[in-house]
Order: C-alpha cells, then structure tokens, then sequence
C-alpha cells in the first residue's frame, strides 16, 4: 500500500474522480486533505486545460489536495493513467495533513507518491499559480474531459 496525493482532476467532485472508485483499476481509499508541505506552481495550461504540477519546489503555492491509500494494482493504474514517466512523473514528496480519517492528526506530515511534469514548455513556469484546482472555479479553464478529444 502507498499514499498518493491528487490536486487536480482526480479530486472528489471532479472529472476523472470515478477512476479511483472504479475497483477493477485496485483499490483507493480517501484517508484525508492535506497541502504540499513545501510550493510548487500548480498551473493549467495546453489545449484541453489540464491541471500541472510543476516540478519547481520553492515556486508558486503549497498546494492543496487529497491523499488516498491504493495497492499496487491503482499505483499501476495511475501510472499508466496519468502517463508517467513521459508526461508526468511519480516522486515522493512530504504532504501536510489538513484533515485526517483515522489514526493521524492536523498538522502530520505524510510521505506521498504525487504526478508531477516530468518536463514542460519553460512558458507554463509563468502562468497563473492556483493553491487548489477546481474544473469549475473561477479560472474560466474549462478542462476537456479525455472521452471528448
């Protein structure tokens, strides 16, 4: 079993949320909210408006998120989902625990696998930085589910 913390479209109430209910990818189970512990800049950028984590620590905002527990067939799930190693990467980064379900407290700091750019256009570094992504916020970004494109 693992952590992974997810800031964008695989958030409760977003788009590509389903994938981590869907049992046939593994298991995920919501263990709570938390914040990176250090910033990066979390932008919206390409033609279908997807959420990216910059790999940039030091920049931008401790972003905002959630962190799920998953076995090793989701953890294989959302490599291939989210493209990694080529369009996204997967690395360790320490995550401040807002909410916590269980054992645990506020303020915890937990190790979480998070898909990070593994490159992007030097351009994406000077986009707006988001704290939190919602496919519906006030960024007027609409994203472009993958079943339409």
């Amino acid at each position: 079993m693992a952590l992974v913390f997810v800031y964008g479209t695989l958030k409760r109430g977003q788009p590509n949320h389903k994938v981590l209910l869907d049992s046939a990818n593994g298991s995920a189970a919501f263990r709570g909210r938390g914040r990176t512990a250090e910033p990066f800049p979390l932008v919206i950028a390409g033609e279908h408006n997807i959420p990216w984590l910059l790999h940039l620590p030091g920049r931008g905002h401790r972003v905002a998120g959630e962190i799920y527990r998953v076995d090793e067939q989701m953890l294989r799930f959302l490599d291939d989902f989210e493209g990694c190693p080529h369009m996204y990467q997967r690395t360790v980064v320490p995550v401040e625990v807002l909410t916590w379900e269980g054992e645990g407290s506020p303020g915890d700091r937990v190790q979480c696998f998070v898909y990070s750019t593994a490159t992007s256009p030097p351009e994406w570094a000077h986009l707006p930085h988001h704290e939190s992504y919602d496919a519906e916020g006030p960024h007027g970004l609409r994203y472009n589910p993958r079943e339409n494109r």
